[in-house]
């Protein structure tokens, strides 16, 4: 498997720019997940390095070798798409084969690597239908097979399970967790799914308006986002964001605004008093608000709506004139329509520069 750079890649149609100058370098054996809203560039970067796109700047290294003048089929790259994009003559089999075939495998090896593939996707005993007689998820799973048999360094996945429903696509996310850990190679995914993201990467690259924002492991993006858009991306439900000032008051460093006054922890506050600003936007995350009072700073929230999600609820609350997204027991219900006071872990707070968006 190579080890794959990305100097200062970029793309552009006529006189829009889509894909600013890029770094980034695709680890040796890792899944690394693309992740961000539509438009973000995420898609155009897996196209370019499958040879689908062509590249307006940069260049693209295997191990150190120039490959963006190679075409696709000289990149040693196979890759699933968000449509399946099965041949619907054909059985199973010979989809999954179709690539073996046109490359002269034997008969026998092309045998032996479909169903051994078909076997790990569990879909071994539908190699003799047609795509049409496939579900949704099962026409996935082919897609997939037919990347695999062809046994490239480097697996490509744009957004392969944005068509199925919720229920089926859960379990494609966990058959392909196995998989990736079955797997030794190379396999970038990209999708807008945060979900998705957290559950599957080793690696999270954070994308928007074509600008990596952050990359890292899914905890370290959760708990050391370097600046707003990352905290409010990753996560979910998604962090809060209470605009207000910081105030300090008998040596204690406090952020305030309408409806919420939170003292700050000594290191938060340390980092909060070193500011240029003292505007910020408060990121308190919907697990953070606790039903026992005493265990954190006490915030009134008026409740506007309550979801119930089996053991956990979702409580739509409003601080001020700012929707707030509280994580709450439903073994303890809560009506909507009344005040409800929450402790806030300030532990767990992070304070963002208003001008800049930047975590403090």
């Amino acid at each position: 498997m190579p080890e794959i750079y990305f100097e200062q890649v970029e793309k552009s149609y006529g006189s829009v720019r889509v894909l600013p100058p890029m770094d980034l370098t695709l680890n040796d054996g890792e899944f690394t997940v693309l992740v961000g809203p539509s438009g973000c560039g995420k898609s155009t970067s897996l196209r370019i390095l499958a040879g689908l796109e062509t590249l307006s700047g940069g260049e693209i290294y295997f191990d150190g070798t120039p490959i963006s003048r190679l075409e696709p089929k000289e990149r040693d790259i196979a890759m699933v798409f968000q449509d399946y994009a099965l041949y619907p003559h054909m059985n199973i089999a010979k989809n999954m084969s179709f690539a073996l075939r046109l490359a002269r495998v034997s008969k026998s090896e092309i045998e032996e690597k479909v169903v051994r593939v078909a076997t790990m996707l569990n879909i071994a005993h539908l190699l003799d239908r047609k795509p049409a007689e496939l579900s949704g998820g099962q026409r996935q799973r082919v897609a997939m097979g037919r990347a695999l048999v062809r046994d490239a360094g480097t697996f490509l996945f744009d957004e392969p399970l944005s068509n199925l429903d919720a229920k089926l696509r859960a379990k494609m996310r966990t058959e392909l967790a196995e998989m990736r850990d079955s797997i030794d190679k190379n396999m970038v995914y990209v999708t807008h799914d945060q979900v998705e993201a957290m559950t599957l990467g080793d690696r999270i690259v954070v994308m928007s308006e074509g600008i990596i924002q952050q990359q890292g492991t899914p905890e370290e993006l959760f708990k050391q986002p370097v600046n707003k858009f990352v905290a409010g991306f990753i996560g979910s439900p998604t962090m809060n964001f209470l605009e207000g000032q910081l105030t300090d008051e008998k040596g204690v460093l406090w952020a305030t605004g309408n409806g919420f006054s939170l003292p700050l922890p000594d290191d938060l506050a340390q980092r909060g008093r070193a500011a240029s600003s003292k505007d910020v936007s408060i990121g308190v995350r919907p697990s953070s608000f606790v039903s026992d009072v005493t265990a954190g700073a006490p915030i009134d929230l008026k409740v506007i709506v309550s979801e119930y999600l089996g053991a956990q609820s979702v409580l739509v609350t409003r601080c001020g004139e700012q929707d707030i997204l509280v994580e709450a027991n439903s073994a303890e219900p809560i009506r909507s329509g009344g005040m409800q006071t929450f402790g806030v872990l300030t532990n767990e707070v992070m304070l963002f520069d208003k001008a800049t968006g930047l975590r403090l």
